[in-house]
């Protein structure tokens, strides 16, 4: 009967801690020659093979990488289109003048230029522009025609509603919970706390266009710190 035999072993087939090894196990040789049997020895052994694959040379990195490179490209481009509209819904509309305020925008989103404004609007009128932060804000008509220092936001201090202008009573009358300010936004009766808050209203000197500025100076109409700054 024929004895199995063992390919050579090389240094490189050894099993080692350092590259990936798969061990093979081989058959025990038994050997039938006569010497072997009279001494009733058996010449059993299990060698291990190692094949091994070097860590830095896995079969097709380069192609998982660029997958990689591809699904997260994928992802990125969906998720910043998502992102966009919350960006822009935190940037305040309405273009900056001079000082960092405003231009005010009447209602059709045109910029308000005071010499146009003061044409068709007449004594002790207000009219509501676009003003600060997108808000509401009365744009007002002194009785000698000539456009006042301040703008007065719409936003009723007590539930949030749009407050309208009266011509016949001469006031802010809110509809929502019967509160009222006087001509110059200061609350006269409740349940609204707090009177309407102001801005400045300045002209530009280089194009007549009004723009409104934060008001962060004391309340002109109670004497108190703004509590809107």
């Amino acid at each position: 009967m024929a004895s199995s035999t063992l390919s050579p072993i090389t240094p490189s087939q050894l099993c080692s801690t350092k590259n990936i090894a798969q061990a093979v196990f081989v058959k025990p040789m038994r050997s039938h020659t006569n010497n072997s049997m009279s001494n009733g020895r058996r010449n059993n052994g299990i060698r291990c093979m190692a094949t091994s694959i070097p860590a830095d040379n896995v079969p097709d990195m380069e192609k998982r990488k660029l997958l990689n490179l591809l699904l997260l490209g994928a992802l990125s481009l969906p998720s910043a289109g998502m992102l966009l509209p919350y960006t822009y819904f935190f940037v305040p509309p309405g273009g900056s003048g001079a000082g960092g305020g405003t231009v005010a925008k009447d209602a059709l989103g045109n910029d308000v230029v005071a010499a146009e404004w003061l044409k068709v609007h007449g004594p002790n009128d207000r009219t509501l522009t676009q003003g600060l932060k997108g808000d509401p804000t009365y744009l007002v008509v002194e009785s000698d025609r000539t456009l006042a220092t301040y703008g007065i936001n719409a936003v009723c201090t007590h539930l949030g509603c749009v407050v309208p202008w009266n011509a016949a009573e001469n006031k802010f009358l809110c509809p929502c919970h019967g509160s009222q300010y006087n001509n110059q936004g200061k609350v006269v009766r409740g349940p609204a706390p707090l009177s309407l808050a102001l801005a400045h209203a300045d002209v530009n000197v280089d194009d007549g266009k009004v723009v409104f500025v934060p008001w962060v100076e004391t309340d002109f109409r109670t004497g108190d710190a703004p509590w809107w700054s």
